[in-house]
């Protein structure tokens, strides 16, 4: 193991085992190649970058100007008179 993989292997202490086809590793080692990487570094940043990308489209929601005022408005007005959230908010709680 070289100094750089050494350092760059710091604070990872978990294992993830994947079985790939031949032509995708093949593929994943030349475009790990191109950008200077190791196999290990280019598939940890690739796919925390999925990962971050599936959060997120199922997190974010983009909303025209028309939508967004909708929205504010909806936000800003005082919520309706509801029995059951009056009774749930004035509630004592379990752990109290």
């Amino acid at each position: 193991m070289t100094t750089r993989s050494k350092h760059q292997n710091l604070g990872r202490n978990q294992v993830i085992n994947i079985r790939v086809q031949q032509k995708q590793r093949d593929l994943i080692d030349a475009a790990a190649s191109i950008l200077g990487k190791t196999r290990s570094d280019f598939m940890l940043e690739v796919a925390c970058q999925e990962a971050q990308n599936v959060i997120l489209d199922n997190t974010f929601f983009a909303l025209d100007n028309e939508k967004y005022q909708e929205f504010l408005a909806i936000l800003d007005s005082p919520p309706k008179a509801d029995e059951k959230l009056h009774k749930f908010l004035t509630a004592k709680s379990p752990w109290d």
